[in-house]
């Protein structure tokens, strides 16, 4: 059965479906040797698949890895960066080839899942599947006002609409808030730039939980390989999604 390439490429692990796109588009890909374009299909129980001139693996020769990363401040989630800065990559010190899933930005910190499962990495990205992600956000201003209007959904500076986020208010101080804030989105820098849109100036961002995942028992710094419970929970998220 034909499917699409950058489908292909995400299922056996080697990237995210929209890194497989990027790669696609850079003619970094090929299918029997030939070049292909963004759109192709193949049949990959009979194509041959290469990138960069190494063959794709075939899924029953890959195996998947899941780690839960406390990511730090200062580290930005990529594979490598041009500026020389910090990457979750050097956190991480395994032989597999995993990458992280998502963004949090190099200023938050908290939950980051990384995996070699490009079809998982599709499922808690794309916002149609409406995985919750919680972050404790730490805000100057008037969070008694902004909460409401958090509630309903706001317009980010670029035009983009929020959905309504679920808000409440963890812990009040003098000059500061805490606010438990969560999502099922992925726009750049969301929860920031949604407390931006209300007046709120954000002092620090920690992801507490992607959907069953948990930050809790993660030092800061430090990583674990997935449960079994937490690693049934994915791959159930996997198969509801092919449904």
């Amino acid at each position: 059965m034909k499917e699409r390439v950058q489908k292909v490429i995400a299922e056996r692990g080697l990237c995210s479906r929209r890194a497989a796109e990027k790669l696609i588009a850079e003619n970094r890909v090929k299918v029997n040797g030939r070049p292909i374009k963004l759109g192709a299909t193949c049949d990959p129980a009979r194509d041959l698949i290469t990138v960069d001139g190494q063959k794709l693996l075939p899924k029953t020769e890959k195996k998947n890895l899941y780690i839960l990363l406390h990511k730090p401040r200062g580290y930005v989630t990529t594979l490598s960066d041009e500026k020389g800065r910090k990457t979750v990559t050097g956190l991480v010190k395994v032989s597999e080839r995993i990458y992280p899933v998502g963004r949090l930005d190099m200023l938050s910190e908290g939950l980051l899942l990384m995996t070699n499962d490009g079809e998982l990495t599709h499922v808690l990205t794309h916002p149609s599947y409406e995985i919750p992600k919680e972050y404790l956000v730490t805000v100057l201003g008037d969070s008694e006002a902004a909460i409401p209007l958090l509630r309903e959904g706001v317009t980010l500076d670029d035009g983009f609409q929020v959905a309504p986020a679920t808000v409440s208010l963890v812990r009040a101080f003098d000059d500061k808030s805490i606010l438990s804030i969560t999502i099922s989105q992925g726009h750049n820098r969301q929860v920031r730039r949604m407390c931006e849109a209300v007046g709120l100036t954000v002092r620090r961002l920690v992801r507490v939980s992607i959907g069953n995942l948990k930050l809790e028992g993660i030092p800061l710094g430090k990583w674990r390989h997935a449960s079994i419970q937490e690693e049934r929970y994915l791959r159930k998220l996997v198969k509801e999604a092919r449904k």
